[in-house]
């Protein structure tokens, strides 16, 4: 899979990329994700990329040309057909909510990008000419879309294969398929006895029928 990241700030995925489990699926070849910046291929003098709303009001908006130019510099073709080629997201509170199923349809793809935004976000042109959809993570702003792009590729890189240290982790996790969609049971380890505050004693019981029981009845 190969993830394409538009962004104002490629360096704060220098941090996230160095992360073990990203690292082990970019090793293992199940992951290659790029970095791009739209500073680098802007049309505008003095590496500008924003401009104030037509209109009035506060802020400022990223401009559609400076967009337009990055994917056609990176894609090789006509900004309003880029996503003819492969999925093009842009991140927004307006979008599509990121959740388990989406997740399963982006894992199925073998490559898509993403679209940062910053300030007041993009030029509408943006959304209704380049791009194929828009994604959220919650109803609530964050200051750009660096942040929700890590926790899209985060999701989903778990889910590919080299990951984690055991393939299990992913597969007994909230939201799977195995525990019908639904959250995780609860957690124990040692000390068995901390303060008074006991470990259930089936979980100790080394009876694997009874525990898997036990951890069915008390998913959350």
């Amino acid at each position: 899979m190969r993830i394409d990241i538009f962004t104002l700030f490629p360096q704060w995925f220098n941090w996230f990329f160095q992360q073990r489990h990203l690292s082990n699926v970019v090793q293992a070849g199940s992951l290659t994700a790029r970095l791009f910046d739209y500073r680098e291929y802007t049309p505008l003098r003095h590496g500008q990329v924003d401009d104030t709303p037509c209109g009035g009001g506060a802020g400022m908006v990223l401009r559609a040309d400076v967009v337009c130019a990055a994917l056609e510099a990176v894609y090789r073709t006509p900004c309003d057909r880029a996503r003819d080629e492969r999925p093009l997201f842009l991140l927004s509170p307006r979008g599509q909510r990121l959740d388990s199923g989406l997740l399963t349809e982006l894992e199925r793809l073998p490559e898509f990008g993403l679209l940062c935004g910053r300030y007041e976000g993009f030029d509408e042109r943006v959304s209704e000419h380049m791009v194929t959809g828009e994604i959220s993570i919650g109803d609530y702003v964050v200051s750009g879309g660096e942040l929700p792009a890590m926790v899209l590729v985060d999701a989903l890189a778990r889910r590919l294969p080299g990951a984690l240290g055991s393939e299990e982790s992913a597969v007994y996790e909230s939201f799977s398929e195995e525990l019908g969609g639904g959250l995780e049971y609860p957690h124990y380890t040692k000390p068995a006895d901390f303060r008074g505050w006991k470990v259930p004693e089936v979980l100790l019981s080394g009876n694997h029928a009874e525990i898997e029981k036990w951890r069915r009845e008390h998913q959350r």
